[in-house]
């Protein structure tokens, strides 16, 4: 079995367990009536908290541009405050907001942009993806396939977009862009 697949079936077990485990006990408890009254779901309604230790960083005038270009791509596309706060997290990861060219060998196979989309994988030219408007609504666009994006942890969402080696590192950043899309949202 090649590796993509192993670990989709890997990961969808994975999720069928999690899933099971946690909302297994939960809906056999709820689906139990108190008094002969029916019992009411909990639907969460706002965003979940920031998961995890915390980082930051001072941005500069290319960085909070960047910013600005996310918060109008997310409003261009419809889409909520919410959306923006994922994708300029996932920038904070991948690129610390900056629009990276590529960087020879250092760079990650032929990754490019704020998001370190790769045009082998897709993402669309080299010219596309280093553009902010384009790479945000690419990865917008992935990110609205996800179901129940809304919802979910920060980390889970950007990670099922992205794809990357290192699945946790994006919810470090919940909190710094919480404050960016608070601060530019309406400016």
């Amino acid at each position: 079995m090649n590796t993509i697949m192993r670990k989709s079936v890997l990961s969808v077990a994975g999720l069928a367990f999690a899933g099971g485990v946690f909302a297994g006990p939960i809906a056999a408890h709820a689906a139990t009536p108190v008094e002969g009254k029916p019992v009411a779901a909990t639907v969460q309604t706002s965003a979940p908290k920031p998961q995890g230790d915390q980082s930051t960083i001072t941005l500069n005038g290319e960085q909070t541009a960047n910013v600005k270009a996310i918060i109008a791509a997310t409003k261009k596309a419809g889409l909520p405050e919410r959306a923006a706060v994922i994708s300029i997290a996932t920038s904070l990861q991948e690129s610390k907001l900056e629009n990276l060219g590529h960087l020879g060998d250092s760079n990650d196979h032929d990754s490019l942009g704020l998001f370190q989309q790769r045009p082998s994988s897709g993402w669309g030219t080299p010219e596309q993806i280093t553009d902010p408007a384009y790479s945000t609504t690419a990865f917008l666009k992935g990110l609205t396939q996800v179901d129940g994006w809304q919802d979910m942890p920060l980390t889970e969402a950007a990670q099922t977009v992205q794809v990357s080696a290192y699945p946790d590192a994006y919810a470090q950043w919940e909190q710094q862009a919480t404050d960016l899309v608070g601060q530019y949202w309406n400016s």
